[in-house]
């Protein structure tokens, strides 16, 4: 299956978290688009995931520890870990969740 991510719809899943979503077999990836200042609550789940800033800088609190990330950083969260975060500038996002993200459907 071939997919331009330009021909994506994006959905905003919660303020200010304009993301893009890519489903194969047993993983999702979401291309997010991130107003300066949006939050995401601490909140954990099932799926474990890597996150990529590919631009600006991310506050994120995983498992109690904080620090601001920048392009070209990745933090892997462990599924069922407590994280959390809040975009410092405008940020371009890339999470990888296994397995599949049903709710982003």
């Amino acid at each position: 299956m071939d997919i331009k991510l330009s021909e994506i719809k994006s959905k905003e899943i919660m303020p200010g978290y304009h993301g893009k979503m890519v489903h194969g077999e047993n993983m999702s990836m979401a291309f997010w688009e991130v107003e300066e200042g949006a939050v995401v609550p601490e909140h954990s789940h099932m799926h474990e995931q890597i996150m990529q800033v590919l631009e600006g800088r991310f506050e994120f609190t995983v498992g109690g520890v904080t620090k601001v990330y920048s392009p070209d950083e990745l933090v892997v969260i462990p599924a069922h870990t407590p994280h959390g975060g809040k975009a410092l500038t405008p940020c371009r996002l890339l999470d990888v969740f296994s397995p599949v993200r049903e709710e982003y459907k």
